[in-house]
């Protein structure tokens, strides 16, 4: 998901866009201590659409 797609949705679907992703870094980072975890890239491309979802938040709150 890029910046352009985040930018697109509003305030109640970047709520609940986020707790998805946070959810599937929890089950990604379960997999990857119990080694059933195949592709470790994933944790990193979550973490950065999380950090986007968060930037835009705190951007339309500041009203940039």
């Amino acid at each position: 998901m890029n910046t352009k797609d985040i930018r697109a949705l509003d305030a109640a679907e970047l709520s609940a866009k986020l707790v998805e992703f946070r959810k599937e870094l929890f089950n990604l980072r379960f997999q990857h201590a119990t080694a059933q975890l195949e592709n470790t890239q994933r944790i990193p491309a979550v973490k950065k659409v999380i950090a986007r979802i968060l930037t835009v938040q705190r951007q339309r709150e500041l009203g940039a």
